[in-house]
């Protein structure tokens, strides 16, 4: 775990990785002139102009080797766009693998500082890789001098859960199916203290999650369940659930995927890891909360027991459902893990899975879906993307959406074959599982990978939620 060291006076001498978060006017103070003096030598040389690291970072040497990285704090950047620019700036840092970085703030930039923290130890942290020479993290330490670190502590705890979310999700399917997944959720769960109870698939057939088990059926490996996490809150600071879609890999069953559409299919159960990042991060920020994970954990497969179009099968809610398209499982498996999650009674109750590629269609990979059934939280939500720096983008809700899920042979269709709005379709046949009037908001992870990074994150899988959910609720 990388230290944070708050107001540790720098030696440019002793050194080697430097960011410098200078003020967005050149006149104002700064806390190490030295480092003033060599960025206007540099920018004379090449022409450039204060203004300009605003826009981009710039690199130089210092006196005994080392790097410094500046850039300019501007007013008025939001927490998107300050993530972004300090993103390049530690790609610039992080290269060289260093196992020190100290961070130079003047106190009109502790914002900025903060958001630092955050981005440093989010893009030194190495993903799992079967590489021989794969690379290991190196940062050890971050060295803060000039501004008051605001929460260095809660930076420290996003950070450690965006990694875990990224470091499961990065995962190959082989090495993360639904049992060994499980038996990471036990180890996690008894390293933190959580509650943890597992609904395996004999449990889920006798309780009538017929939904679930639809999906579950097609593959050979009965590793297949519900789980449920729960870190104990402060009385009276509220119950919160989280809902994960975790399919360890989705082959699209008897709609059999095409190659291109299947590769990258392990990464089909980031949902439930977004979960579990959150549940990480909430306990090392120390959020009052009592907050219960749900993941719905499977494997989508082609088998001669798989389920196939036109069949009708009973969710756990009571509702039938006529099976379209099997390739829409993470519904599926989300509606009675929802039934589940509801009946519980959270006072807030949200989802995460990369559910559609109508999502994707609509808004890219830089923003993610949101449906909800509450407007206070649809409000509160789409505030904390702001703030947070991972933006959502809310839909339409309306019932008349529903007309087009109306089946002649169910109470239900799970989907149309038109694929019309079916990121809006698929939050309306959602909506129908959550009991017992809860708040609840869904979250489509069309942002859950981005080539070339987003921004705070410089790697590809991007952790979306982890930096939301705990912006939301603290």
């Amino acid at each position: 775990m990388i230290k944070i060291l708050e107001n540790e006076l720098v030696s440019l001498k002793r050194e080697g990785q430097v960011l410098c978060l200078l003020p967005a006017e050149e006149k104002a103070g700064f806390p190490a002139e030295e480092l003033v003096r060599r960025v206007r030598q540099l920018l004379k040389r090449k022409g450039g102009k204060w203004a300009d690291l605003a826009k981009t970072p710039l690199a130089g040497d210092l006196p005994e080797g080392g790097r410094v990285v500046w850039l300019s704090c501007a007013a008025g950047k939001s927490a998107f766009e300050r993530q972004s620019l300090l993103a390049k700036a530690a790609r610039l840092l992080l290269e060289e693998r260093p196992k020190r970085v100290a961070v130079v703030a003047g106190e009109a930039q502790a914002q900025w500082l903060q958001d630092a923290l955050y981005v440093l130890q989010v893009n030194a942290a190495a993903l799992p890789s079967s590489k021989r020479d794969s690379e290991k993290t190196s940062l050890r330490e971050i060295a803060a001098y000039g501004a008051q670190v605001e929460n260095a502590a809660m930076a420290m705890a996003v950070a450690q859960g965006n990694t875990l979310a990224r470091s499961l999700t990065a995962l190959p399917a082989n090495q993360l199916t639904p049992a060994l997944y499980r038996q990471r959720v036990r180890e996690l769960a008894k390293q933190q203290d959580w509650e943890i109870e597992e609904y395996d698939l004999k449990q889920l057939r006798k309780m009538g999650a017929g939904a679930f088990v639809a999906v579950a059926q097609g593959s050979q490996d009965d590793g297949a369940a519900i789980v449920r996490i729960t870190r104990k809150g402060e009385k009276g600071a509220g119950k919160v659930g989280l809902v994960g879609k975790g399919i360890c890999f989705d082959t699209g069953g008897h709609n059999l995927k095409p190659a291109r559409y299947m590769h990258g299919m392990h990464e089909d159960m980031n949902g439930s890891a977004v979960v579990l990042g959150i549940l990480l991060a909430a306990d090392m920020a120390g959020l009052p909360q009592q907050i219960t994970g749900w993941l719905a954990l499977a494997e989508n497969h082609i088998s001669p027991t798989a389920y196939k179009q036109n069949e009708v099968v009973k969710a756990l809610n009571g509702d039938t459902i006529e099976i379209v398209h099997t390739d829409a499982e993470g519904r599926m498996v989300l509606a009675d893990t929802l039934t589940l999650a509801s009946r519980a009674k959270p006072d807030v109750l949200l989802d995460f899975a990369t559910l559609t590629g109508s999502c994707i269609t609509a808004l890219g990979n830089r923003y993610c879906g949101l449906f909800g059934n509450d407007e206070r939280w649809l409000d509160k939500a789409l505030k904390a993307g702001k703030e947070s720096g991972e933006r959502l983008c809310a839909f339409p809700f309306d019932g008349d959406y529903d007309a087009a899920l109306e089946s002649k042979v169910a109470d239900v269709k799970q989907c149309t074959l038109d694929g019309d709005a079916d990121h809006i379709l698929a939050a309306r046949f959602l909506s129908r599982f959550v009991e017992k009037q809860v708040p609840w908001l869904h979250v489509d992870l069309a942002a859950s990978r981005n080539e070339g990074g987003l921004g705070a994150l410089t790697t590809d899988l991007t952790g979306f939620g982890v930096a939301w959910c705990i912006r939301l609720l603290s």
